[in-house]
């Protein structure tokens, strides 16, 4: 089963932000963090279910090599990315999207 991962605004402005903060930090840092961002987008993709849900119906995938975590939810259809989370933030930040 693939589903399509749908970003909402707050998680697509984290990602990005974070990408930019990567690449000021040193240029091709950003582009490895996207890319293992995608790596956990594209395992949820095909196993959505995989990820341990954590509070409510959300569930978190870690990010490999940095410190983030990608809260969602399964939907039907597709998967709704609430948030692309720093591991260091207080938590209530995201569940106050559920």
């Amino acid at each position: 089963m693939s589903v399509k991962v749908f970003l909402r605004r707050d998680a697509q402005a984290e990602f990005d932000e974070a990408f930019d903060w990567y690449e000021r930090r040193k240029p091709g840092l950003g582009v490895d963090f996207v890319a293992h961002v995608q790596a956990v987008f594209d395992e949820i993709k095909t196993r959505p279910e995989m990820y341990a849900t954590v509070f409510q119906d959300i569930r978190r995938a870690t990010v490999r090599r940095f410190p983030y975590s990608v809260f969602y939810t399964v939907e039907p259809q597709r998967v709704v990315v609430l948030a692309v989370f720093h591991t260091k933030r207080d938590p209530t930040t995201w569940r106050d999207r559920a």
